[in-house]
């Protein structure tokens, strides 16, 4: 293993580098000591998970891409970050999540069938956040820090931080909505409330198609000094890294300690959502450049050096990942399409006359179809 070492000038905390050597602790700005110990198997489960939550996620891209999803948001590219900080999460935790975390719902331990419903609009995707500590997917961007700024507030109010079984709250965001106004209001109320937050930003380097450059004059990390709170920037393809300032980050948020802002620099591998063609504003050069940063090859190289793993145990998660798309694409096309008047179901827990007017005139508006030549 490498030695400890400290980022150069605070600004990138990295555990296992691209080629997997083992950094074995890294000393953050503020003194803290960020490493991550685990056990073999361990190692071996955080590789697992990233391989599983790739081929779910390229399974569900290859159905969109047949007609079977209306629209898929890829983490192509992103797996170290969402597991390694999924992980990194207590049960007691709270995760409020944007529309692509697919890979912390994944270790929250919900079924990986659930977003592909909402998708493929036969449903809401409808989890149990109470359960599962998972709020449901947010498509309006940067809604979600909000929600989970009020909630860490209640979580104080509710007497559930200052101990070591406390509870902390965590947001995820891309960093083009850090331009939005939800976002900044966020840190505002977090701040000032000294609310047990983490704002986990994935700086995947684009906004759709805008560059970082033109979102902003500063690393982002470095925002957080505004509002009052501190932040810190984590290799994103980095597994171990990432869990490490995470857990770092939310055991300093559950002690009363407020709020953290992580930017995790990372890069989007392939389109924003497949409605999206990356190759209209970035080069192959740059994509390639990320390849090498792969987040799955270097946990793989890393437990090649270490002799933690071989090529049976290899072989045998490729072929459970296998299985385990395989099982959800057959899902998938087994979901049974709602009828079109279900949409007015479940808008109001009591009704609406207004609703209800409405459902009428649609069915009336499909009657008038009947018998009519197509």
């Amino acid at each position: 293993m490498a030695k400890g070492g400290s980022p150069p000038d605070g600004e990138l905390v990295q555990l296992l580098t691209p080629e997997g050597e083992r950094i074995e602790s890294v000393t953050g700005s503020d003194g803290t000591v960020y490493r991550a110990d685990f056990t073999d198997e361990e190692y071996r489960g955080l590789y697992r998970d990233l391989v599983i939550v790739r081929k779910l996620d390229a399974e569900a891209t290859a159905l969109q891409r047949q007609g079977e999803l209306g629209i898929w948001a890829s983490l192509l590219g992103q797996e170290a970050a969402q597991v390694g900080s999924g992980r990194a999460l207590r049960p007691q935790d709270m995760a409020f999540p944007t529309y692509r975390e697919h890979g912390v719902l994944y270790c929250r331990g919900i079924d990986p069938i659930m977003p592909l419903g909402l998708f493929r609009g036969v449903d809401q995707g409808g989890w149990d956040p109470n359960e599962f500590k998972f709020n449901m997917y947010t498509i309006v961007i940067g809604a979600q820090t909000l929600h989970a700024t009020g909630y860490a507030m209640g979580v104080t109010m509710d007497g559930k931080t200052g101990t070591d079984d406390g509870e902390a709250v965590i947001a995820y965001f891309g960093d083009g909505a850090t331009s939005q106004g939800d976002v900044n209001e966020a840190f505002i109320w977090a701040g000032v409330f000294n609310s047990p937050l983490v704002f986990f930003c994935q700086n995947n380097q684009y906004a759709i198609s805008e560059p970082l450059e033109r979102q902003t004059r500063i690393p982002l990390y470095r925002r957080a000094g505004g509002f009052g709170f501190p932040g810190i920037r984590v290799d994103g393809n980095d597994v171990l890294a990432t869990y490490a300032v995470t857990r770092a980050a939310l055991d300093h948020a559950r002690l009363g300690q407020g709020p953290t802002l992580i930017e995790a620099y990372t890069y989007r591998m392939g389109a924003h959502t497949t409605n999206d063609d990356p190759t209209r504003y970035r080069i192959a050069s740059e994509v390639e450049a990320w390849q090498a940063k792969d987040p799955i090859k270097r946990v793989r190289a890393f437990l090649e050096r270490e002799q933690i793993a071989d090529a049976a145990f290899f072989a045998e998660v490729d072929e459970q990942a296998k299985r385990e798309s395989l099982h959800l694409r057959e899902r998938v096309l087994e979901m049974p399409d709602p009828a079109p008047v279900t949409m007015f179901d479940n808008v109001y827990p009591n009704g609406s006359p207004l609703v209800d007017k409405e459902r009428e005139r649609f069915v009336e508006y499909q009657a008038s179809f009947e018998g009519s030549a197509h």
